[in-house]
């Protein structure tokens, strides 16, 4: 099971579609996904102390940690109005989590959503919770076309989500990654260009 950054790693539910007031996502809070793992979005402000705690120590823990890939984890995005945030939560703790953020247009580019920062902690890895968490992000995404940077290696696992490399593969923080676009249903994906160095 995938672990890496999506620009990141790996995990996956089912959701409404995206909305910026989490509130309107109530109807999936707390969906179960094992018997004991439940999923819930959040904006970051309405985050405990403790949960949001759980998220960093798990990003760090797969990406800086896991990865030894030294890095600025905390890159402002998180705090963002539009930004989202999927908790795969067991026991009280945080054990899954992606993010979902809402690229604003760029040439060439429409205004998007942004998969990243999947990750799934070693003790709840190959039970099919990233697929859990990838499928409720784009879910919530809706019928618009949708981004993400994922490592090389994890090409063929988006692909099962409808994501299709949109860029040659390039270097970032030292680990082969590949943009991988899906697109808005009946429509073309627009191709960006990489972001070297400028984790998403």
């Amino acid at each position: 099971m995938p672990s890496g950054r999506a620009s990141d790693g790996a995990l996956g539910g089912t959701l409404h579609r995206w909305t910026s007031d989490p509130r309107r996502l109530s109807g999936w809070h707390h969906q179960p996904v094992a018997d004991d793992i439940t999923l819930s979005w959040s904006a970051w402000d309405d985050l405990t102390a403790a949960q949001a705690y759980d998220v960093l120590r798990l990003r760090v823990d797969v990406f800086v940690v896991e990865q030894r890939c030294a890095y600025p984890e905390l890159d402002g995005r998180d705090l963002e109005p539009g930004s989202r945030h999927l908790l795969a939560s067991r026991a009280g703790h945080v054990v899954g989590y992606l993010r979902l953020l809402e690229d604003g247009a760029l040439e060439g580019t429409p205004a998007r959503p942004r998969i990243g920062r999947v990750c799934v902690a070693r003790s709840a890895r190959n039970v099919g919770l990233a697929s859990r968490l990838m499928r409720a992000a784009v879910e919530a995404a809706g019928p618009r076309e949708q981004v993400l940077d994922a490592q090389a290696h994890l090409e063929g696992w988006y692909a099962r989500f409808g994501f299709a490399a949109a860029s040659d593969v390039y270097a970032e923080d030292g680990i082969p990654h590949v943009t991988m676009v899906r697109p808005a249903p009946g429509g073309p994906a627009a191709v960006p260009a990489p972001r070297h160095g400028v984790r998403r």
